[in-house]
C-alpha cells in the first residue's frame, strides 16, 4: 500500500506511512474514521481496527465504539501488514518477527493428510516466508478443521511455539466462534461439559462420566433463532479435537454441514463454523493481542 496521510478530510496526500488526526468534538472512533477517511471502506477501517493499526493517544485501540474526547489525537499506522492474499482465499492478518495471523478458508487443511500433503496453511505459509530466506520456517501452535474458517495462529520460531504450548492457558485470552446450527435452541445460553474419546476411525464420542476421555468445556449463546436454524456464539473453555461439533450434537443441534457429526442439511455446501475472535497475550511482548474477523455472509443469509 501506499505511504500516505490524510488532511482534514477527504484529501489523500502522498509521503508519510502514519496518519495523524485530531479529535475536534466528542465522537465514536469508528464514526470518527469514516468521516475523516471517506476513501476507506467500512470493512477497511475494521480491519484497520482489528489488526492493531490505530491508536489514540498512543494507545492502540480495537473497539469501534471507543469514545473520542476533543483535544485528543488518533493515528493510523499504515507500515503494518495489510490482509495480505498468500494463495487462493488465504489471508495474512497480522504479522510480525515472532507470528503470523491468517484467516484460514473454509477447506483448507491444517497440516498434511495422507491424502493432501500441499493444499495445506502449513505449506502455503512455508512457502511464503522462504520467499525472503530460504532457512526460515513456521511451527504450528494449534489447528482448525478442515472445514472450518477463521483465525489461526502460527509462530515463526520453535521457542515461541514452546511458549504458547508450556503456557497456553495463561497466554490464550479468548477463542470465539460463529456457528449455524440446525433447529430452533430455545435456552438462550449454556454450557455443555463432557469427556471426549476419539474411535479408531477418528470419530470423537462424548461421555457424561468424569475420567471417561479429556475434560472439554462449552459455553454457547443464541445470536439469532430462525424458522430452521440458530446462529449461536461459542466460546471454549477447553480445546480438544472436534469439541464444539460433538458438544451440538449432544444438545441435539448439530452444526449445519457436519454429515459426520449429525446433521441433517447442508444447504451452504460448507461445515457453518468459523473462528471468530483470537485473543492471547504476546510471548514475547506481553501485550495483548485480538483479531476479530466479520461473521461469514452465507451465515447470516441463513438466518434472516
Amino acid at each position: 500500500m501506499k505511504n500516505h496521510s490524510y488532511g482534514k478530510k477527504g484529501k489523500l496526500k502522498v509521503g508519510e506511512t502514519k496518519t495523524r488526526m485530531q479529535v475536534l468534538e466528542p465522537a465514536e472512533l469508528m464514526i470518527f474514521l469514516r468521516e475523516r477517511m471517506p476513501d476507506q471502506s467500512r470493512n477497511n477501517i475494521k480491519s484497520l481496527l482489528t489488526r492493531r493499526q490505530v491508536s489514540v493517544d498512543g494507545k492502540v485501540i480495537y473497539q469501534y465504539n471507543h469514545l473520542l474526547r476533543a483535544g485528543q489525537e488518533v493515528l493510523v499506522d499504515w507500515s503494518h501488514v495489510k490482509d495480505k492474499e498468500v494463495d487462493e482465499g488465504l489471508n495474512i492478518i497480522y504479522e510480525d518477527t515472532e507470528l503470523i495471523v491468517i484467516d484460514k478458508p473454509a477447506g483448507l487443511l491444517t497440516i498434511a493428510s495422507d491424502t493432501e500433503k500441499e493444499y495445506t496453511a502449513y505449506h502455503q505459509l512455508m512457502n511464503y516466508v522462504r520467499k525472503t530466506n530460504t532457512e526460515n520456517r513456521i511451527f504450528i501452535v494449534h489447528r482448525l478443521d478442515r472445514d472450518t474458517s477463521g483465525v489461526m495462529l502460527f509462530a515463526k520460531n520453535e521457542e515461541v511455539k514452546m511458549l504458547f504450548q508450556n503456557k497456553w492457558k495463561e497466554l490464550m485470552v479468548e477463542r470465539a466462534y460463529i456457528a449455524v446450527v440446525e433447529g430452533q435452541i430455545r435456552k438462550k445460553e449454556g454450557t455443555i461439559k463432557s469427556w471426549l474419546s476419539e474411535t479408531k476411525t477418528k470419530l470423537m464420542y462424548s461421555s457424561s462420566k468424569p475420567g471417561e476421555g479429556l475434560e472439554a468445556i462449552t459455553h454457547y449463546k443464541v445470536l439469532k433463532n430462525a424458522a430452521k436454524y440458530s446462529l449461536l456464539k461459542i466460546h471454549l473453555e477447553t480445546g480438544r479435537k472436534n469439541q464444539i461439533r460433538v458438544h451440538m450434537k449432544d444438545i441435539g443441534h448439530s452444526i449445519i454441514g457436519d454429515k459426520k457429526y449429525g446433521s441433517k442439511t447442508n444447504p451452504i455446501k460448507r461445515l457453518a463454523l468459523h473462528a471468530q475472535i483470537l485473543a492471547f497475550s504476546h510471548p514475547v511482548t506481553k501485550e495483548l493481542m485480538r483479531f476479530e474477523t466479520e461473521i461469514p455472509t452465507k451465515f447470516l443469509q441463513l438466518i434472516k
